[in-house]
């Protein structure tokens, strides 16, 4: 039986797991556990070249040489140790990437639009990687400035399991956990490879059979069906594509976060299911790296947006102003096409009223009455 060709981001990037990522992502384990075994000391190092190798062989000379001046000039930046002066470098750098003549540029250097989206989404990632970094690198007092080099911006930058599509770690997190030299047991590694992929091949089944049987994105690209719809038909079908969404980010997320606990590292948590959500503001709770909505940037804005914004620790209309710069943001980093906004706003305004609501329910007179 065909698959449903409709949803891009599972079709593109199961064929280049298949084509190259995966057989990268093996020979990053390989270099991962005989370093642990044989120089545990250096395995940052040894990662970081391995990364720097398979971007070359992925990207070419010219997608490794932009991710690299992301990276220079970030480190550049951070250097006055001003956070507004990072933040407004990581937005110029991530609106290069709508600029059509460059866009155009890029798109000359690739035989086929697959690789130029590859770069895209690359250079996308790296860009809050950067900016992770560097806001740390504000963050930290001069004693601290040796564990915030420029040799160790690039080994985090290109951490390979984590280099196309995540998930995000902060630097903080990285470099403490990396840093970390602990007893190696080739056998204890082993045991939880083979369980990590049973579990990710186990995912990935479900998701086949789900964009093989159910075409969710088919239909949702075709009004005729949708108008014909009743209103239950259509909140079904709206559950069954979040679900396919969950799925399809375990396998996606599951693969990075097995190689990041082969490498002796915490990886993020992985997103939990949908069904089990009951409140609007859980399911966007920036504090939450569960959250499965953009599981990729929650942990990153609510560390680096909404907390220093004030969060909901400053007044109300403080509070308001952090969680709509958080959306104004996760909208344009995805693009910033008007049905994002849209989309930031709705969301924005539904955490609004849940806690709107829930503060008026908190009042003593409330609570009596009911």
């Amino acid at each position: 039986m065909p698959q449903d060709p409709m949803d891009f981001e599972w079709s593109y990037w199961i064929e280049w797991g298949r084509e190259r990522i995966l057989w990268l992502l093996a020979g990053h384990l390989l270099v991962s556990q005989v370093s642990r075994l044989l120089a545990e000391k250096y395995k940052p190092w040894c990662l970081m070249v391995y990364g720097m190798a398979a971007c070359w062989l992925l990207l070419g000379i010219r997608g490794f040489a932009v991710i690299l001046l992301h990276a220079t000039i970030s480190f550049a930046v951070a250097q006055f140790q001003l956070s507004l002066l990072t933040w407004l470098c990581s937005l110029i750098l991530l609106s290069t990437l709508r600029i059509p003549a460059v866009e155009e540029a890029k798109r000359k250097w690739y035989d086929t639009e697959n690789e130029y989206y590859l770069l895209l989404f690359t250079v996308s990632v790296r860009c809050l990687f950067c900016t992770s970094f560097s806001l740390e690198y504000c963050w930290h007092g001069p004693a601290q400035k040796s564990s915030h080099s420029f040799l160790w911006m690039l080994a985090y930058v290109f951490y390979y399991p984590t280099f196309h599509n995540g998930p995000l770690m902060n630097f903080n997190e990285f470099s403490k956990q990396m840093r970390r030299q602990e007893a190696f047991s080739l056998k204890t590694n082993l045991g939880i490879l083979i369980v990590g992929i049973i579990r990710i091949f186990f995912w990935w089944c479900l998701a086949e059979l789900m964009i093989h049987l159910m075409y969710i994105h088919a239909l949702y690209s075709s009004a005729p069906p949708l108008e014909a719809a009743s209103y239950w038909a259509l909140g079904g079908l709206a559950l069954a594509q979040v679900l396919f969404f969950y799925v399809k980010y375990l396998v996606l997320y599951g693969v990075p976060a097995l190689l990041l606990q082969m490498d002796g590292l915490k990886p993020p948590a992985l997103p939990c299911c949908v069904s089990l959500m009951h409140s609007f503001t859980k399911m966007w709770r920036l504090i939450s790296v569960k959250s499965p909505i953009m599981l990729l940037i929650c942990h990153f804005t609510y560390r680096y947006i909404y907390v220093p914004m004030g969060g909901s620790q400053s007044s109300l209309l403080g509070t308001l102003f952090s969680t709509a710069l958080t959306f104004a943001f996760v909208s344009y980093w995805h693009g910033g096409q008007s049905y994002l906004w849209y989309w930031g706003v709705l969301n924005w305004l539904g955490v609004i009223v849940e806690n709107g609501i829930k503060r008026i329910l908190s009042i003593s007179l409330i609570q009596d009455l009911i």
